[in-house]
């Protein structure tokens, strides 16, 4: 998600606010407004069961923006939108952990790692943890969103959550900390070659530790630099801008176009003393989007750096966050964006210099099947260990294996890489050579 930030989407806003808004007066102009109307009445009026109004409203509100099959622009809810504001502004007080979806379907929560001095780590909570309770409430189904909330909360208070490990669980009461969310991680290959992955750009932090990163690597005297955007999935315009900034002394960076097709400088590279010029590779895959393919876009174009990885994901876009009276946040597609060559990449993106198959992923074993019984079960065996399932209600299984995720180490800001397992950075370092 890229979100155009700072003084361009205030020109932006004033600009859209110039052409003809659209006022509660204009809904009752046309039959297809006061319908409308009338149907959130009628529904009001005569529904048989309660009619949650602000639910019912939301669900419009969701309607309106679906009709313009547009997945980039998107209304928050008051809850969701809290979190990613926290998100976005790199801090906030919770247990020291990340998750993932437990469920195949996307439900539930599972820790996927356990920052070292965090509440959580001084528990004995480890990854692969399932959660199961917060509090009195079940989360096994739960929304994954909704798992961080329970557990996010005020400085200092205290939250119980119940695991579930190996099928066994266990309650653990934990006081929340600070967390500052590290975004670039960073280490050392062999042959003086650094390695700094930025892992996403929605994080107000993300410029200052990237900058930090790059200077900690010429302090070491680092002439070879690789830097990792693979599923980094974007975030704030103007810290991709800032990143690309880092390795260019002239030129466009970026440029975004509007619907009438007026197109502006958004970033131009500024020479500084903290520039690294070295030789650089930039590594993405079919995850890198947004502010990531405008860096490896801008540094493609001047020939700066070498991209070497997977066809990047092709969000060419930005978009215009505004607040919603009821707390939300409405992300308005408003321009897309061209590389300095003029190349406009949505859903197109960024075809590497040198193409590589990320190994990094494997696909998990799965299958499907019917003709049992109503809950009946079934254990095969698979890699050595026994897998059951269970029929649905009409006789069918299915069964996914996990997904390897590539090892991330407990010490935020520090990467842990498999340079012969990797076969993206294995061919950065040969480059390199």
């Amino acid at each position: 998600m890229t979100l155009v930030a700072g003084a361009l989407a205030a020109t932006a806003a004033v600009g859209y606010a110039q052409l003809s808004g659209y006022t509660q007066a204009d809904l009752t102009k046309s039959a297809t407004g006061r319908t409308f109307l009338e149907v959130l009445s009628d529904l009001q009026r005569y529904y048989l069961y309660p009619v949650d109004q602000t639910k019912l409203l939301r669900g419009a509100i969701n309607g309106a923006i679906g009709s313009l099959n547009d997945e980039f622009t998107y209304y928050s809810e008051p809850a969701d939108s809290a979190i990613d504001a926290e998100n976005l502004a790199g801090q906030f007080y919770g247990i020291g952990v990340t998750l993932v979806a437990a469920n195949a379907d996307g439900s539930g929560g599972k820790v996927d790692n356990v920052y070292k001095g965090g509440a959580a780590a001084n528990a004995g909570v480890q990854i692969g943890d399932v959660f199961v309770k917060i509090g009195d409430k079940d989360v096994l189904t739960a929304k994954l969103n909704e798992i961080v909330q329970l557990v996010r909360g005020k400085q200092g208070t205290a939250v119980s959550v119940t695991f579930s490990r190996d099928g066994k669980p266990y309650t653990v009461k934990m006081e929340r900390q600070p967390v500052t969310i590290v975004s670039v991680e960073q280490t050392m290959l062999p042959g003086n070659v650094g390695y700094i992955a930025l892992n996403t750009f929605y994080n107000e932090k993300a410029s200052e530790q990237f900058r930090a990163a790059v200077t900690s690597m010429e302090k070491r005297g680092v002439g070879k630099l690789i830097v990792d955007l693979r599923d980094n999935g974007g975030g704030l315009l103007n810290a991709g801008v800032d990143v690309a900034d880092q390795f260019l002394q002239s030129g466009n960076i970026v440029s975004l176009r509007d619907r009438s097709g007026k197109t502006q400088v958004y970033g131009r590279a500024t020479r500084g003393a903290s520039d690294y010029t070295g030789k650089l590779i930039v590594l993405v895959n079919k995850n890198s989007a947004s502010a990531s393919e405008v860096v490896s876009g801008a540094l493609q174009d001047t020939g700066r750096a070498t991209i070497v990885g997977e066809q990047t994901f092709g969000k060419g876009v930005a978009q215009i966050p505004l607040d919603t009276p009821d707390g939300g946040k409405v992300a308005i597609v408003a321009n897309e964006w061209l590389t300095p060559k003029g190349r406009q990449i949505h859903k197109k993106g960024i075809t590497p210099d040198v193409v590589v198959k990320d190994t990094r992923y494997t696909v998990p074993l799965n299958f499907t099947g019917g003709g049992l019984a109503p809950g009946a079960k079934l254990t095969l065996t698979v890699g050595g260990k026994p897998v059951t399932v269970t029929a649905d209600k009409d006789g069918k299984f299915t069964y996914t294996g996990e997904v390897k995720r590539p090892t991330r180490s407990a010490t935020q800001g520090e990467a842990v890489v498999d340079v012969q397992g990797d076969a993206i950075l294995k061919k950065a370092v040969d480059l390199l050579k």
